[in-house]
């Protein structure tokens, strides 16, 4: 075996213990840019004299630099907006119906990467005030990386970054300008609240959501991983809660803990003959 393809295993190797992500060939051609600015802060020039640096004893914080770094943390707020269409009209107001007594929903945005999809939805909320009078909405971001946590609970995001989905309206509605970067206002950051949080471990509150989402996380697990993480999301999702997944997801063929809904391609509900598999051992460690 190359050096390369070795050292290439040591980090696949550390990426899949931390977050269950697999370094596959197809992405291995980024490691080095995601890298580069690693390489440069350590005075190194490659892959090979990352992974010596790694089998040191010692270097942990070395080891979740590196993880942090080959996390895909791509996202914008309203990302895919047919989905979120499809909450507003069709989700939103079904949970509207079975939740009319408590008025309170709980929803979990898993993999929330640096905050945008879990800002959208308090949007949604906030741009129909009349039908959410008085409720109380939850809405929890959680993402294996601790950067990414980092930027969802500041609410600050660049000009770049609030041009990406939203409107001239809503950027001035729900955003304030603060020397060079963009403010979450209080009234959408008040829904959310965001912790570093492993899927494959224990869901963060057992049985509570009525929604959670999982868009474009579960691309980068084998399938063992996947059923795993399926066992998790099944754990924290409410008997008549929905799931979403990404375009290029699906829980046919992956698991017996949910089956697809009446409407949306990409909606799911939970299957609740078996719960045992919701109380096994995680597979893998957070990052930390």
């Amino acid at each position: 075996m190359a050096v390369d393809d070795a050292s290439h295993r040591i980090i696949g190797d550390l990426l899949a213990q931390r977050t269950g992500q697999q370094l596959t060939e197809g992405r291995r051609w980024r490691v080095s840019s995601a890298l580069a600015g690693l390489f440069r802060e350590c005075g190194i020039e490659n892959v090979d004299q990352l992974a010596c640096m790694l089998e040191r004893p010692g270097e942990q914080q070395l080891a979740t630099r590196v993880v942090e770094a080959l996390l895909n943390n791509e996202t914008y707020f309203f990302r895919d907006n047919a989905y979120f269409s499809v909450l507003a009209n069709q989700v939103l107001p079904d949970l509207a119906q079975k939740r009319a007594a408590t008025k309170r929903l709980s929803i979990w945005s898993a993999g929330c990467s640096t905050g945008q999809e879990a800002l959208s939805l308090a949007m949604i909320f906030a741009e129909q005030p009349g039908r959410w009078k008085d409720w109380t909405i939850e809405i929890l971001g959680t993402d294996v990386s601790n950067k990414a946590i980092t930027t969802a609970r500041s609410g600050q995001y660049t000009q770049f970054e609030i041009q990406r989905g939203i409107s001239v309206a809503q950027m001035l509605n729900f955003f304030t300008d603060c020397d060079g970067h963009w403010q979450a206002a209080d009234r959408i950051r008040s829904m959310t609240r965001f912790q570093q949080h492993n899927i494959l471990d224990y869901p963060p509150s057992p049985g509570r959501f009525d929604l959670v989402m999982c868009r474009n996380v579960l691309l980068y697990f084998d399938p063992e991983t996947r059923a795993a993480a399926f066992d998790r999301l099944a754990g924290g999702i409410a008997r008549d809660g929905w799931l979403m997944l990404g375009a290029g997801e699906t829980v046919v063929g992956q698991t017996e803990r949910f089956k697809p809904a009446a409407f949306g391609s990409s909606l799911y509900s939970p299957v609740y003959e078996d719960l045992a598999a919701v109380s096994r051992p995680p597979l893998r460690a957070a990052v930390s």
